[in-house]
């Protein structure tokens, strides 16, 4: 468990959020997570499936020790039992992945959720739940993560904005994901968005700190470009006082 400034402060000051697998192929694990944080990360979940148990928690592990120095948050991938051993501080669970109340139960107090959503009434479901801390948009586009999936274009984008206005800090969190990167990040942030998960764009960049710098960068300028964001930060920190 991770206890500095407040991870519910952490997650509405979040703005780039990255997926990884456990880089196993490449061998660089800690040094590519040193350089997405360095870059401006917020949030790194560890995602690969079928992994044994014991490789997840030292992959978890690694990226913890890496989180430090920036404050980042490190995410657990479905499984509240995953959750638990790690003592993780937040949880993403897909819609198959059962409730987020029963989740909670392995998990520490202030530990977060968040929850995957395809369509409108999952979005607001999730919205409109308790349990549940933020959520995921998408997949935005199509992407060989979720292949499964058919896009949701930037529609769905545009309902989240209206349902969790960003601006509004009593607002959950929400985040789009699904084939951004930095050619279309401008896309998203027309819809709304203000904040994004990305995968290939830094997972397969030759510079990842680099990479993760530019994502962030504009998100930066669309946080201090929006007067409806311009004192989301001191009530945000009102919120934890």
């Amino acid at each position: 468990m991770t206890v500095m400034t407040s991870l519910a402060h952490r997650l509405r000051s979040a703005r780039l959020y990255l997926c990884t697998d456990a880089r196993e192929r490449q061998g660089d694990l800690d040094a590519f997570l040193r350089a997405a944080f360095a870059g401006g990360v917020d949030v790194v979940q560890i995602r690969q499936k079928n992994m044994a148990r014991d490789a997840e928690l030292a992959a978890l592990e690694v990226a913890r020790s890496a989180a430090v120095a920036t404050q980042g948050i490190v995410c657990v991938n479905d499984s509240p039992k995953v959750a638990k051993a790690f003592a993780a501080d937040m949880l993403h669970l897909g819609q198959t992945d059962g409730s987020a109340k029963r989740a909670r139960r392995s998990l520490h107090e202030w530990a977060l959720i968040g929850r995957s959503t395809h369509t409108p009434a999952q979005l607001e479901q999730a919205a409109a739940d308790p349990g549940v801390d933020y959520f995921a948009v998408g997949p935005v586009h199509a992407t060989p993560t979720k292949p499964d999936y058919v896009p949701v274009g930037l529609d769905l984008v545009r309902h989240a904005a209206q349902v969790a206005p960003v601006g509004d800090v009593s607002s959950k969190p929400w985040f789009a994901i699904g084939g951004l990167d930095a050619d279309n990040l401008d896309q998203v942030v027309e819809a709304g968005a203000r904040r994004v998960v990305v995968v290939r764009a830094i997972t397969e960049a030759s510079d990842p700190e680099a990479a993760a710098r530019v994502l962030k960068d504009r998100l930066r300028r669309a946080w201090s470009d929006d007067p409806a964001l311009a004192s989301y930060a001191l009530r945000s920190a009102a919120l934890d006082a």
